[in-house]
């Protein structure tokens, strides 16, 4: 039964591929869509105010400058909003300001379409904060993949440095995508009993007598647009295994479509932009694959269950799982959460069995496995680029992708995007065991807590917010850390992959011949996905390998 819950749920994402990829490249694509008469005249107005002219290109440096000075101003407005809470409008029930490092930490978690949060939603932010400083930048930094992704296709398939117009893509992004989708998601979770309101917290009396402080808000509009967005954040500290943020098994499929919706769609996207349909199936072929297979791990791991559960007479493994969802919908959601970087949780990680742990944290480190929104397809189409430069070398001609040759400027900067990621993973974490005021955060000691704090950091470098558990993350160093990890996971590697799209917009097309590589075939999907977890493991493997792969080894069989 639990495979066929799997099986329906992934048919369902799988037939909504293609027309809703095909959407978005009406909408990036400034092509005539049936919402033009309604956001067309809003949008017209928005772009007077903010002095933009639809049509004005930018090159790749003021894309990036676009990019980067509006996510500046938007995150210190967030760490504002977030300090002086107590003294604003909506707080109901009377929440107080927030810390600073847990603020920089949230704010920057955030605008990063990070979502990581070292507080418990309904006890650290008054509703005001949960609106401007939660749900409106799940909004943004989810266009703002979007429109980074949009802009390096451009720059793949152009023929000067013309990226097209951040403010265009981001808005454009918001009123055609994310917005319309929100709002149709938010009356289904209305419907199915998703709190939405602007009331405060109510005592209750419970059957045996005892009272109880049920917490409220708006959480059906934050919980649509956290899944949409690929955030992750949730309203309440435990999540979507809340009965209030995911009360039925209906609202855990939607949950889940959600997730995989928009990431899968744009990889099909793709392929109609550069006009190669086969070459977007390919890359999607890749991650599909790669994504079969780790949730099939997951899935096994915790139907298997632990030797202490069986010897008990429990088999499987429901520890930290909600009843309604049970295994299987559990162990989809969670290899659909660290795929496709959402963060989102309704069973507790740090409860699945080692290799149930391991693949989320594997997904999370390959970070292309379809992924959040827009980044995702980048870093897939970063190892392709490599896969590309690698094969040539190969056979000893000039790569070539999309006609335009892979030169050493455009593998410099794939290294350095490449290489960033490893690096604020495995050095804050060495850091983070070495120091004992950060150790005194574990709860668990040997492989776990290892595996507790490489996680958090993983979590925090791939953008995705999900958390192991058992991790005391409210404190300064991993406030501040973690922070700091998120700001340089999310743009270094955009800076160096849109400084790739502008050098490769500038680049004539060489013609087709015998010799050239196709990159659109079977062959090279698979060329792709060894690349893909030959670097993987060479990069992550000594770590896993502490980690969830020691504690699997240590269980007895």
């Amino acid at each position: 039964m639990g495979f066929i819950q799997v099986a329906i749920t992934l048919i369902i994402i799988g037939l909504l591929v293609k027309p809703v990829g095909s959407y978005l490249v009406k909408v990036f694509q400034r092509e005539k869509t049936g919402l033009d008469r309604v956001f067309g005249p809003f949008e017209r107005m928005l772009y007077r105010l903010m002095g933009v002219r639809e049509d004005e290109a930018m090159g790749w440096k003021q894309y990036i400058a676009a990019v980067l000075l509006t996510n500046f101003v938007m995150m210190i407005l967030l760490y504002l909003v977030l300090r002086v809470q107590s003294f604003l409008p909506l707080n109901p029930d009377g929440i107080g300001n927030m810390p600073a490092a847990q603020a920089f930490n949230t704010a920057v978690s955030f605008i990063t379409n990070t979502n990581w949060q070292s507080y418990s939603g309904e006890n650290g932010l008054s509703y005001l904060s949960q609106l401007l400083a939660i749900t409106f930048p799940m909004f943004t930094s989810a266009a703002t993949g979007f429109a980074i992704a949009i802009a390096f296709i451009r720059g793949l398939i152009g023929r000067q440095d013309n990226l097209g117009n951040f403010y265009v893509d981001i808005v454009r992004g918001i009123t055609r995508v994310f917005l319309p989708l929100s709002f149709l998601v938010a009356l289904f979770y209305v419907f199915q009993g998703i709190p939405q309101t602007f009331q405060g917290a109510v005592d209750a009396t419970t059957i045996e007598g005892a009272q109880q402080t049920i917490t409220r808000g708006l959480v059906a509009t934050l919980e649509s647009i956290k899944n949409l967005g690929t955030n992750g954040g949730g309203w309440f500290g435990t999540n979507a295994a809340h009965p209030f943020e995911n009360p039925t098994p209906l609202t855990n499929m939607v949950q889940i479509i959600s997730m995989m919706l928009l990431p899968t769609a744009l990889v099909y996207a793709f392929g109609l932009m550069i006009k190669n349909k086969k070459q977007g199936w390919a890359v999607f072929g890749a991650m599909g694959l790669i994504f079969l297979v780790m949730l099939t791990v997951v899935f096994v791991s915790e139907y298997r269950g632990v030797p202490a559960l069986d010897a008990a007479g429990l088999h499987g493994n429901m520890e930290g799982k909600e009843v309604r969802f049970g295994i299987s919908e559990s162990a989809l959601f969670t290899a659909v959460t660290t795929a496709a970087t959402t963060g989102a949780v309704n069973n507790m990680h740090e409860s699945l069995t080692p290799m149930g742990g391991f693949v989320a944290i594997a997904e999370m480190m390959l970070n292309n496995v379809f992924g959040g929104k827009g980044v995702g397809l980048l870093n897939g189409l970063l190892y392709l680029i490599l896969s590309v430069f690698i094969c040539g070398l190969m056979v000893g001609r000039t790569p070539e992708f999309l006609g335009k040759k892979i030169e050493g400027k455009e593998v410099k900067l794939a290294a350095i995007a490449l290489l960033i990621h490893p690096l604020i993973i495995l050095a804050p974490t060495a850091l983070a065991l070495a120091t004992p005021a950060a150790t005194a955060s574990i709860a668990n000691a040997g492989t776990h807590g290892l595996s507790e704090v490489l996680y958090a950091f993983t979590s925090g470098a791939a953008n995705n917010g999900s958390a192991f558990g058992g991790l005391t993350a409210n404190t300064d160093f991993y406030n501040v850390g973690i922070g700091l990890v998120m700001l340089f996971g999310r743009y270094i590697s955009i800076i160096a992959m849109l400084a790739i799209a502008g050098s490769l917009a500038m680049k004539r097309v060489v013609p087709v011949t015998t010799g050239t590589l196709r990159t659109n075939t079977p062959l090279f999907t698979g060329i792709l996905i060894m690349i893909i977890l030959v670097i993987g493991a060479l990069t992550f493997f000594p770590s896993l390998a502490l980690g969830p792969i020691a504690e699997h080894l240590a269980m007895p069989q």
